[in-house]
């Protein structure tokens, strides 16, 4: 391994623990100057299924708060 390469290793390494994993992948950087390809990869698997578990917790949410709101309504119709 190449000095360059060791360093921008240990930069994605750093900037994990500096700016938070999530945030380190998402916003942070693309890290094009790591040539790695499994890298990549993993990079873009974590991003994608990270955004899924998003929206099912959101969709989740959704359909929590809607049956709460229905509940309420039937309640108020047995007075």
């Amino acid at each position: 391994m190449k000095a360059e390469e060791a360093e921008n290793w240990n930069n994605v390494h750093y900037r994990m623990d500096a700016e938070g994993f999530h945030y380190c992948f998402e916003h942070y950087s693309s890290f094009k100057e790591i040539k790695d390809e499994k890298f990549h990869e993993l990079r873009e698997k974590y991003l994608e299924v990270a955004k899924e578990l998003e929206e099912y917790v959101k969709n989740k949410v959704n359909e929590a708060n809607w049956e709460l709101e229905y509940d309420d309504d039937e309640d108020e119709d047995e007075y």
